[in-house]
C-alpha cells in the first residue's frame, strides 16, 4: 500500500529519529494526527494506508481506521476527507514547515494495487503528486493540507513498476520549493518483494520491518545494501518494530531489548537514522518516549566521545614548524 509522510522535527543527519505509522488504531483509542504531531518525541508520522489505486470514479481509496469511519464523506463519487475541519486541522497544524516529515503510505497487507506498466505507474505518480503533494487538483482529498512524501509498504500485488512510480514522484519534487521524501517498508528478510524498486529508484529511507530476536540481522543487510546497492548513496535505514505485542504478534520485542538494538545500530551503522514504531496509538500509549530518550542519550554520548577522540588526536599531532628556506650565498 501507499502511505503519506508528515514531517515534524526531522533531521536526516541524526540517528535518533522516531517515526510512527498512524491510522490503523491498534490500541483501539487512536487520536487525531495532531495529538501525535504535538508529541515532540515523534519526528515522522506516516499516514496509512492508501490501499486502492483505482476506485470509484478512478480515484484512490484511503483507510484511516476509526478516523475513516468517523470523518469520511462522499464527494464526487469517491470518499474524501476535505469536509472534516478536525481532520484537516490535524494535518495542517503539525508544526513549522521543514520541521518534520509526513508521508502517505501506499498498499500494505491487503489492497487493490499495482501497475501494468511503467507508464501507468508514472500516471499514478502524477495523480499522487497533484492530489497530495506539491501539485494541484480539483479533487484534493485533504482540503488545503499538503503532505511531505510517499511511503511504500508493498505486501500484496505485483512488485514491478514501483521504481517508475518513485522516480516520477522524485522528478516532480526536484523542481519544487519544498522537500518531498520517498520511503519504503520492506518486510523481512530484507528487501523482500520490493528489492527491485529499492535498487532502481532514489528512496530517501527504508523502514526494515518486524524486528525480532531471530531477524535483527536485517539491519545489517539493509546497511550493506545502503552502502553498495541503493540508487541513493545517502539513503537512511530505520529499525521497524511493533510498539506492543498485539500490534504484530511475532514481530515484537520488549523495550529493554529494543533499546539495545537501537544503541547497537547507532554505534555500528553509518546509515542508521532511527526507529519506526507500529503504530502511533500503541507507541503513544506504551514506549515512544522511553525509546526516544534512550536513542537521544546514546547519540549525545557518541558525540562527546567523538569530540574527545578528535581533541586527543590533535593534541598528539606534532607541531608544524615553518619550512626553512636556504638563501643563496652572495660571493
Amino acid at each position: 500500500m501507499v502511505s503519506f509522510i508528515m514531517v515534524l522535527a526531522f533531521d536526516m543527519t541524526k540517528n535518533d529519529n522516531l517515526a510512527v505509522y498512524w491510522e490503523q488504531d491498534s490500541a483501539g483509542n487512536q487520536q487525531q494526527s495532531s495529538t501525535y504531531c504535538a508529541d515532540d518525541t515523534i519526528n515522522n508520522v506516516v499516514l496509512a494506508f492508501l490501499y486502492i489505486f483505482n476506485g470509484t470514479g478512478g480515484q484512490q481509496v484511503i483507510d484511516f481506521a476509526n478516523v475513516s469511519a468517523m470523518l469520511l464523506s462522499a464527494t464526487n463519487g469517491t470518499m474524501m476527507f476535505s469536509s472534516s475541519k478536525m481532520f484537516i486541522h490535524g494535518i495542517t497544524n503539525r508544526g513549522l514547515p521543514g520541521q518534520g516529515k509526513d508521508p502517505l503510505s501506499l498498499v500494505g497487507a491487503t489492497g487493490q494495487v499495482g501497475f501494468s506498466s511503467d507508464s501507468v505507474a508514472q500516471c499514478f505518480a502524477d495523480k499522487i503528486w497533484n492530489e497530495f503533494l506539491g501539485g494541484s487538483s480539483s479533487t484534493w482529498p485533504f482540503g488545503s493540507a499538503v503532505l511531505d512524501g510517499v511511503d511504500l509498504d508493498i505486501e500484496s500485488g505485483s512488485p514491478v513498476h514501483y521504481a517508475a512510480f518513485v522516480i516520477k514522484v522524485k522528478s516532480h519534487a526536484s523542481s519544487a520549493s519544498n522537500t518531498y521524501y520517498a520511503t519504503a517498508a520492506p518486510q523481512c528478510p530484507f528487501p523482500a518483494n520490493i528489492g527491485a524498486a529499492l535498487n532502481a529508484a532514489p528512496f530517501d529511507a527504508v523502514y526494515t520491518m518486524r524486528i525480532t530476536d531471530n531477524n535483527y540481522s536485517s539491519i545489517s543487510l539493509a546497511d550493506d545494501w545502503a552502502r553498495s546497492g541503493s540508487a541513493n548513496p545517502d539513503i537512511k535505514v530505520y529499525i521497524g518494530a511493533a510498539a506492543n505485542s498485539k500490534s504484530a504478534g511475532e514481530g515484537y520485542v520488549g523495550i529493554s531489548t529494543l533499546k539495545e538494538y537501537a544503541r547497537s545500530a547507532q554505534d555500528t551503522y553509518d546509515s542508521f537514522e532511527g526507529l519506526m514504531l507500529w503504530d502511533a496509538s500503541e507507541a503513544y500509549k506504551y514506549y515512544d518516549k522511553a525509546i526516544k530518550s534512550a536513542m537521544t542519550a546514546n547519540a549525545a554520548i557518541s558525540r562527546l566521545l567523538d569530540t574527545k577522540i578528535s581533541n586527543q588526536a590533535r593534541a598528539r599531532a606534532p607541531a608544524e614548524h615553518p619550512r626553512r628556506v636556504e638563501m643563496p650565498r652572495l660571493d
